[in-house]
């Protein structure tokens, strides 16, 4: 058994956990904040047997995809510390930021 932690961005969160339960995948919902533009994040997690990891996986590569977005307020330039563009920059946002641990035992009472 696998469990799989997938920290999407809040945009691609009720879309993924509507795919992933329509699939017969159970998942646990955690609101979280990220620290890139201090945008909501919510991360999730789903106990999936090793045969159906594949499934899981194919859902979020689908529902979360990276895309295109205007940054409207002064951020800190990548890689330049100290450096703030007055400006407003595209930056790619979405995904998915996914962990994947080995569960030796689940419970379920």
């Amino acid at each position: 058994m696998k469990l799989i932690i997938a920290i999407v961005q809040d945009e691609d969160a009720s879309r993924l956990i509507n795919q992933l339960m329509s699939e017969g995948f159970g998942v646990t919902k955690l609101a979280t904040t990220g620290g890139f533009l201090r945008a909501g994040n919510t991360t999730l997690l789903a106990g999936v047997d090793d045969d159906k990891f594949d499934a899981a996986m194919a859902v979020i590569e689908r529902v979360c995809k990276s895309r295109k977005q205007i940054a409207p307020h002064p951020t800190a330039m990548a890689g330049v510390s100290g450096v703030y563009s007055p400006y407003p920059i595209e930056v790619t946002v979405g995904g998915a930021t996914v962990f994947v641990l080995t569960v030796d035992q689940f419970i379920k009472l």
